[in-house]
């Protein structure tokens, strides 16, 4: 039996925060991994994706300046790029990943965790016990929808989509949200000929603009994107080609299918029905992370269902960990809104970037969800290709930007920009809408010029200026 004050289980970026803070504060703790340290974002998720989508995003910004277009000669290079790919996620080699947590003097424990009692775990048959707490931090997994045929086939998932060493000939996505039009836009940037099917629109959950313009741009890509439509049955062939065929009587004939249509809790062989908790599923927390109904164990990240971003993830993290040491030292903790130890913009100051070509960045809440949760809402949209500095990074730049106003308090409550090279616009938007800054002072926020950020000057004369 081994103890600690603190055990993390899953060593991915997420756990290594929560372990990371807890332990500057003093506690002794250990991280358990059943696969490889740095997780799923490090090795196929957020790093290999952006990767995979990088070399076709400079390329086709290149093309858009009139002097430079005159200098691409030639396609991507899908080996390079898939090359560089690998490098991102150090080969699949998690070396480096351990060797910093040698370097923090966090402890690892290989191999699979299931909680076997209060405070307890147990590993290849070793007991572990923590003496203040347990956080589980083991994400989500992909979701594979209940199509005929569609297990059978062998479809790729995510982790597929980010990490196949071969360009195939053609694609199939299943699924119009984030991931899929992401992977849609990668492979096809990298020579696959790709079809995306949404059962809906685009990009479900943000302004309905940014959806639009995403499949307008994916089309003029070569993507063929078909929205309004399902799959109805998946069969792979002798000769490995897929064939899909779609509720509107079509189908669609590929080398790949990859399904790109929801994530689950990794949590249904945790044992957590030894304390009470149902496996399998989503875990509760309050905004400490602290699970409902307990005093000892925590959920970060993914797997309490607030906000599956790793972003997001990592801001939880720091909460928990130093919420996990302040109680295990009997300080006092700082759960009001916004305090020390809380995740506060979890509920409504969310950021978050589409690495798709238009990018899709927003913070905070939608105009739609702004009216659901009964706020007094007033937006306001501006063509973003109409601004000097957009002129000036893309010739012909298509881009579009909305605010949306809690009239009753005078403050931004949501941001969304479309367009190249948004993603780094994207935190002056997360200040003011976590800020609260009030309108009347944004007007003072003066945007250098000429910068695409000048667009923050002209949502605020659309808006009008107080008399």
């Amino acid at each position: 039996m081994t103890d600690y004050d603190l055990i993390v289980i899953g060593a991915g970026a997420v756990g290594e925060n929560v372990a990371d803070y807890a332990h500057k504060r003093g506690l002794s703790v250990a991280v358990v991994e059943a696969e490889l340290v740095g997780g799923e974002c490090s090795y196929w998720a957020c790093m290999p994706s952006k990767a995979l989508l990088r070399s076709g995003h400079a390329v086709a910004a290149a093309k858009r300046v009139d002097g430079a277009t005159q200098a691409v000669t030639g396609r991507v290079d899908a080996a390079k790029v898939l090359a560089r790919r690998n490098s991102f996620t150090s080969d699949y080699q998690d070396d480096s990943q351990v060797a910093w947590l040698e370097s923090a003097d966090i402890a690892l424990i290989r191999g699979h965790a299931r909680i076997t009692g209060e405070k307890t775990i147990e590993v290849a048959g070793e007991t572990h016990t923590a003496k203040a707490a347990v956080a589980v931090v083991t994400g989500s997994l992909h979701q594979l929808p209940d199509v005929p045929g569609l297990a059978a086939a062998g479809p790729w998932g995510t982790r597929e989509g980010t990490s196949a060493q071969e360009v195939p000939e053609s694609l199939l996505v299943i699924g119009g949200g984030v991931a899929g039009s992401e992977l849609a836009t990668a492979w096809a940037s990298l020579g696959s000929t790709v079809t995306l099917v949404a059962r809906h629109g685009l990009l479900g959950g943000m302004e309905p603009f940014a959806g639009e313009l995403v499949a307008d741009a994916m089309r003029e890509l070569g993507i063929d994107v078909r929205t309004g439509v399902s799959p109805t049955r998946v069969d792979r062939d002798e000769h490995g080609l897929v064939t899909t065929t779609l509720d509107d009587g079509t189908t669609v004939v590929t080398s790949e299918v990859l399904a790109a249509t929801g994530r689950k809790p990794h949590t249904a062989d945790l044992g957590l029905e030894s304390v009470g908790l149902t496996a399998g599923d989503w875990l509760e927390v309050d905004d400490t992370m602290l699970v409902q109904g307990t005093d000892w164990l925590y959920a970060v990240g993914d797997v309490n269902h607030r906000a599956l971003l790793t972003h997001q993830g990592k801001y939880q993290a720091r909460a928990a960990g130093e919420a996990i040491a302040a109680r295990a030292q009997g300080r006092p903790v700082h759960a009001e809104p916004w305090g020390a130890h809380v995740a506060t913009a979890d509920h409504a100051a969310v950021p978050q970037v589409t690495f798709t070509d238009p990018e899709v960045a927003s913070i905070g809440l939608t105009e739609d969800a702004a009216r659901k949760q009964g706020v007094n809402v007033r937006a306001v949209e501006y063509d973003l290709g109409a601004v000097a500095g957009s002129a000036l990074q893309a010739d012909g730049y298509t881009g579009r930007a909305k605010m949306v106003v809690d009239e009753d308090r005078g403050v931004v409550v949501g941001v969304t920009f479309v367009g190249q090279d948004v993603a780094e616009m994207l935190h002056a938007a997360t200040i003011a809408v976590v800020g609260e800054v009030p309108i009347d002072r944004l007007w003072h926020a003066v945007p250098a010029y000429p910068t695409m950020n000048e667009i923050w000057l002209r949502l605020l004369e659309t808006y009008g200026r107080p008399e």
